[in-house]
């Protein structure tokens, strides 16, 4: 049996929790209940349970200080946290820690079954004790929920593909689709968390959730639902009876209404669902598909937390490319001489343009940004740069810009990642251009004690001795014989200071041949005689 603990500081909520489920059924024993978090941890100690359902914020040790203190016991139990409280720092916590899942209060039903019923499957096939029926049943589940979704990766999100060929008998074959002659319609539900890397973790499980919230509120509605993530997208394909019309219509307000229910633990998301038309046939999926796209495109616009509907499919790609042509004349100009101001400049202008004459689709927004970060990488190869990892630059501006749930966060991240882009190049090139000096002045501090002169160092780093003296005073301040001298004086002040040598033999030690020049140039270096230095500061 798999052993379960319940901890909520109310008494009456852990006897909630445990009146909900049917344990035995998912093969699971409640071995005790606690109401505080000195007392779970206590009882996390003696039982060693598998499962721990717990309160996030109880008296003793918090939930959270209590799950940390509890993995140290042992790390493989799986938490499951209740709450009432709306502290998003708590849900991004309880994640980073690992935890299962994240419920709401009032605790649902189903939804405490389903988590249960996945960590179980998770705890049966780590712990190996999957029967080879279960075990053949999660690969068989595994594999059809693979071939379901072609219907997305091979039709509707590839580019060019039509669905016009499309037979119905022949997809529910080959794709082990329930699909019914009927109505077809499309939604996109659309998580928002910003650029923010560190909120991948949260996305994943508000991907289950989702998932989950989409099954619960249409399987009963529908003939079949196919459901698909592209990251922070769902697509979700509703096939039902045209008298189910305005029941479908109910229960997608309905999901909207969950939505902002996870918001209360998620505050940093925002949830959009867009709305496909409605076809009567599955050759016209990537009709109403392309419209659920366009409409949650529209939530840069419109705003977030909303259902878009009625969207019309506008191509404005004219003025799209009129906007591109113009950014990228000034664009090339100024990654010529890499001049990022301009550059980030040039990219705000564009914003500003598009939110004057408001002639511009959401979704073809979307689209101008990411040929924006296109033709970024395109100028900085034609001025001979290379970025180190040009194609993943281009794959996470695309993710992370997809997450931005208006045109303010979107453009905020384009000039965000150029610009941190811009500066890695400007230090690089500065450092490769500099490089040459490092090694002149390295050779000068070797052998000061040697005639030098500019045309030796100037071959030595591969420059003729004419840009060499221009690029010398550029990065020094100082030209090469000034440059010389000064390593040569700071070296024989040092000799002086520290030896017994004459004068003379210093004169040699630091590469002059001529006692009287020394002399003149250590005096006007230093306002001193050498002799009257040693005097001073032996």
């Amino acid at each position: 049996m798999i052993k379960v603990i319940i901890a909520d500081d109310e008494e009456k909520v852990c006897q909630l929790i445990f009146n909900l489920i049917d344990w035995k059924s998912l093969d699971m024993e409640v071995v005790a209940m606690a109401h505080n978090g000195v007392e779970a941890l206590e009882l996390i100690e003696k039982f060693s349970p598998d499962i721990v359902v717990t309160d996030i914020r109880m008296p003793g040790y918090d939930g959270l200080e209590m799950i940390g203190r509890a993995k140290n016991i042992k790390e493989s139990i799986y938490f499951i946290i209740i709450s009432g409280y709306s502290h998003f720092e708590y849900a991004q916590n309880a994640i980073r820690y690992g935890v299962g899942d994240y419920i709401l209060k009032p605790v649902k039903k189903d939804e405490l079954l389903n988590t249960l019923t996945n960590i179980r499957e998770k705890y049966m096939q780590r712990m190996d004790r999957l029967t080879n029926e279960e075990h053949f049943k999660l690969l068989l589940q595994s594999d059809i929920s693979k071939l379901r979704s072609k219907i997305f990766t091979e039709y509707l999100l590839q580019k060019g593909i039509t669905t016009e060929n499309l037979e119905l008998e022949k997809i529910n074959e080959d794709y082990h689709s329930n699909f019914k002659r009927g109505n077809f319609q499309v939604i996109a539900v659309k998580i928002d968390c910003g650029f923010e890397e560190h909120y991948n973790d949260s996305l994943k499980l508000l991907q289950e959730k989702v998932t989950n919230i989409l099954n619960l509120l249409f399987r009963q509605e529908c003939f079949d639902v196919e459901i698909y993530f592209n990251d922070s997208v769902a697509y979700c394909i509703l096939n039902y009876d045209e008298n189910n019309k305005k029941v479908i219509r109910h229960q997608i307000k309905k999901v909207l209404d969950e939505l902002m229910v996870l918001r209360i633990a998620f505050v940093q998301f925002q949830f959009t669902i867009g709305v496909g038309s409605i076809v009567k046939d599955i050759k016209q999926l990537k009709e109403t598909f392309r419209v659920a796209r366009f409409a949650v495109g529209q939530r840069i616009i419109e705003g977030t937390g909303k259902i878009i509907q009625d969207v019309a499919v506008n191509d404005t790609s004219e003025r799209k490319n009129e906007l591109l042509a113009e950014l990228n004349k000034t664009m090339a100009i100024a990654l010529e001489i890499f001049d990022k101001d301009s550059v980030l400049s040039s990219i705000k202008s564009i914003k500003e343009k598009i939110e004057v004459k408001k002639d511009m689709s959401g979704h073809e927004i979307f689209s101008l940004a990411k040929h924006i970060c296109e033709m970024y990488l395109v100028n900085l190869r034609n001025n001979q740069v290379e970025l180190q990892n040009d194609e993943e630059f281009y794959e996470k501006f695309y993710i992370h810009s997809t997450r931005c749930g208006s045109m303010n966060q979107l453009f905020q991240y384009l000039t965000m990642i150029i610009e941190k882009s811009l500066d890695e190049i400007i230090y690089n090139k500065k450092q490769s251009d500099t490089k040459p000096i490092r090694t002149a002045k390295k050779y000068i501090q070797e052998n000061y004690m040697s005639p030098i002169c500019l045309e030796e160092i100037a071959s030595i780093v591969g420059f003729n001795a004419s840009y060499f003296s221009s690029l010398f005073k550029k990065e020094s301040g100082v030209n090469f014989l000034e440059y010389l001298s000064e390593v040569r004086m700071n070296k024989a002040k040092e000799l002086l200071r520290e030896s017994n040598l004459s004068i003379a033999v210093i004169c040699q030690e630091v590469g002059y041949n001529d006692l009287k020049h020394f002399t003149k140039t250590f005096k006007k270096n230093t306002g001193l005689k050498p002799n009257e230095y040693r005097k001073l500061y032996s």
